[in-house]
């Protein structure tokens, strides 16, 4: 019988930790209790040939949203990019930024939705 109490504690604090956490960092998703702010304004710079502009964005630390400023991510052929975004499931989840397979023409629209997926006039 004195056992189970030092077990039932030790139950009930991690219970109680992972409720109490606001923050959860899982497959590079991040969770948070709380809606990111409103966009900060960031002019986009001129275009650079083979590289992308990947848009600043409120990401987390220390349970808080943290701005994270705009930057160029080097171009990949037959793939694109998608700017990381939040969305509200069971609190806020940011989903980061990502190179997706399938952009075959490199026109930055995935074939599943690009009208002209084989366009011989791209470049």
């Amino acid at each position: 019988m004195n056992i189970r109490k030092p077990i039932l504690a030790g139950v009930l604090a991690a219970t109680f930790a992972a409720i109490a956490m606001p923050l959860t960092v899982s497959a590079n998703t991040i969770y948070l209790a709380i809606p990111p702010p409103e966009p900060r304004y960031e002019a986009v710079p001129a275009a650079r040939p083979g590289y992308v502009w990947s848009a600043g964005y409120w990401t987390a630390r220390d349970n808080r949203h943290v701005w994270q400023k705009g930057h160029w991510e080097r171009e990949r052929h037959g793939y694109h990019y998608t700017q990381s975004t939040w969305a509200q499931h069971n609190g806020w989840q940011l989903q980061p930024g990502q190179w997706t397979k399938g952009d075959r023409d490199g026109d930055g629209v995935p074939n599943s939705q690009d009208r002209a997926p084989d366009n011989p006039n791209r470049r």
